[in-house]
């Protein structure tokens, strides 16, 4: 948690004057025993009623000065601990848009988003808490035992027996309490993860009729969940009831021996009722601190795993990177290999091709062959594990991938659209497009005609996810957010998929008549949407079976004839 004290310093003076109020709370509290003491012995038991009328008046006084430094002590760390969880959620929300791909995969939605929410509020309730009692708790136990000491050291011997049994109840408790609440939240995860999936996939649950099957899920996850959360609190609860039977043990002692003292007239009345205050205030103080130990093991759960995100270095650029001005758009890969994991099969192998500007060059091949890992390497997503990818003769690893990525259009194979308008989503990636601009990529895309039938058009405000559109409408949206940036390069992860033959001949059309001059990169699963490729590279097992035009390869490679007749096949089926 140490890792995280910089993100206070920003508020250095909430957290000063925090402590320095409850000093003063602090101080009030440790006058009003003595003050006490002196109403009972000296106004009442002599029938002294002005003393008991002044003195009170001052027990009044100081009351308010307390609450006034407690009041004023919680306000401040409330504003410390608010404003040291909105930075810190805010840098991990900033690191985790650094992340790679690669880094990325080492979280499922689900674990960012409790780092992010529940974890954070954890350390927030910690910082509110550690305010509050760091200054409070050891002052009171100071302060009060001292008195306690000054009143009847005899008696003070029933603390010597009490606190060490306070502190191993403590030491027991946060022992057990701290690898519970670290399994709580890894529970936690999981609940997030399958609910965040089936909000997800709330229609096609509906579709198939799994909500049973759903519910059974998440009801297991929450079920684990629930069952680590009572363990854990079920530590918690504890303790109160041991704190509260030591103390209350320890006021009986002090009543039992603390009677004799008063009847043999060597301890006062009212030093008893002060002395048995100042106990309280100990042992509540103690209580306190176990509160506060409980508090501690929960935010040392959280604080690792927000240190978990924060300590993956966020992408950086290698030593050679040099400001991008302009890039022409050529591509070569040099015998790339590529895996997700060092220690995992190799995805990629010894992949060689060049596509020099303005070239369209389709890949082709089976389900998992490494298609899309194959492009995600051009921006720089991920980093060959062998080889290099290199843009106008320099590798793209010594560009600076924010300007790099500025000159490549991207289209991932899963559509994103977010909350907003249709030209807020075209605009993604250039907010400040005209009107006009963002037409003319949308009429490239085929969007402009379903767009301009909608009754407000580009002001048209989707649902989450674009839930308001059909699949094929949400692909040439995204196909027009990348056009719009005039890309050099322009990838496309087969983004056709779900429009028609007739609609996708038209996009190509249009990206040959306006975009000529950008290369273009793109995964098909129709020979129809590869045969006017410059070029198209058939992949199979992560290696390039075959390379040519559609002409050559028809007469030349045997796989790339079988999936061509495979689909000949198909389409005579459906035509009859």
């Amino acid at each position: 948690m140490r890792k995280l004290s910089p993100y206070l310093k920003p508020h250095w003076l909430f957290v000063l004057l925090a402590p320095l109020l409850m000093v003063l709370e602090v101080c009030m509290d440790l006058l009003q025993p003595r003050l006490m003491a002196t109403i009972i012995d000296e106004g009442i038991m002599t029938g002294n009623l002005s003393l008991v009328k002044s003195t009170g008046a001052w027990m009044l006084l100081i009351a308010f000065i307390g609450v006034i430094g407690g009041v004023g002590c919680t306000v401040f760390a409330s504003f410390a601990s608010v404003h040291f969880a909105a930075d810190l959620r805010e840098d991990l929300y900033k690191r985790v848009q650094t992340f790679t791909f690669k880094q990325l995969d080492r979280f499922s939605g689900g674990q960012l988003v409790t780092r992010l929410t529940n974890d954070v509020t954890q350390l927030q309730l910690f910082v509110e808490m550690l305010l509050k009692i760091f200054v409070r708790a050891p002052l009171l136990i100071i302060g009060s035992t001292v008195m306690v000491i000054i009143i009847s050291p005899k008696l003070a011997l029933v603390l010597v027996v009490s606190m060490p049994l306070l502190f191993t109840a403590l030491y027991l408790l946060v022992r057990y309490a701290f690898p519970m609440f670290s399994k709580v939240q890894a529970r936690l995860d999981g609940v997030n993860n399958v609910l965040q999936e089936n909000l997800r996939g709330v229609r096609l649950v509906k579709a198939f009729v799994r909500g049973d099957f759903e519910r059974e899920k998440f009801n297991q996850q929450n079920t684990e969940y629930t069952d680590f959360a009572i363990k854990a609190f079920r530590i918690m609860a504890l303790n109160m009831p041991v704190m509260m039977l030591i103390m209350n043990v320890s006021i009986v002692a002090i009543l039992w021996f603390g009677a004799g003292q008063t009847w043999a007239g060597h301890l006062p009345v009212g030093d008893l009722v002060a002395f048995i205050n100042y106990v309280t205030q100990v042992l509540f103080s103690l209580l306190m601190v176990g509160m506060l130990m409980m508090s501690i093991s929960r935010a040392k759960a959280s604080a690792d795993r927000v240190n978990e995100v924060l300590n993956i270095e966020p992408e950086k650029q290698t030593p050679k990177a040099q400001p991008l001005k302009n890039i022409g758009g050529s591509i070569e890969f040099r015998n790339v290999s590529f895996a997700y994991e060092q220690d995992q099969e190799l995805i990629l192998k010894n992949i060689s091709f060049d596509a020099r500007r303005g070239e369209r060059v389709a890949i082709l091949g089976a389900a998992g062959t490494g298609k899309s890992s194959l492009i995600h390497l051009i921006p720089g997503l991920y980093e060959p594990t062998g080889g290099s990818v290199i843009l106008d003769g320099k590798n793209v690893l010594d560009f600076p991938f924010e300007e790099l990525r500025k000159h490549i259009g991207l289209v991932l194979q899963q559509t994103i659209l977010f909350s907003g308008t249709i030209y807020e989503n075209i605009s993604f990636g250039k907010p400040n497009a005209s009107m006009e601009e963002v037409e003319a990529a949308a009429k490239a895309a085929q969007a402009h005609e379903f767009i301009s039938k909608m009754p407000n058009g580009y002001d048209t405000v989707l649902g989450q996810r674009g839930v308001n559109l059909s699949g094929g409408q949400k692909q040439r949206i995204s196909i027009a957010r990348a056009l719009l940036l005039k890309p050099a390069v322009l990838i496309l992860d087969d983004s056709t998929s779900a429009v028609d033959v007739k609609t996708e001949i038209a996009i190509q059309k249009a990206l040959q008549s306006n975009w000529s001059d950008s290369t273009c990169i793109f995964i098909a699963q129709r020979i129809s949407s590869v045969v006017d490729a410059d070029r198209i590279i058939v992949l199979e097992n992560g290696e390039i079976a075959a390379e040519g035009k559609h002409e050559e390869l028809l007469l030349n490679s045997p796989i790339y004839q079988e999936i061509y007749a495979s689909q000949q096949r198909k389409e005579e089926i459906l035509h009859a």
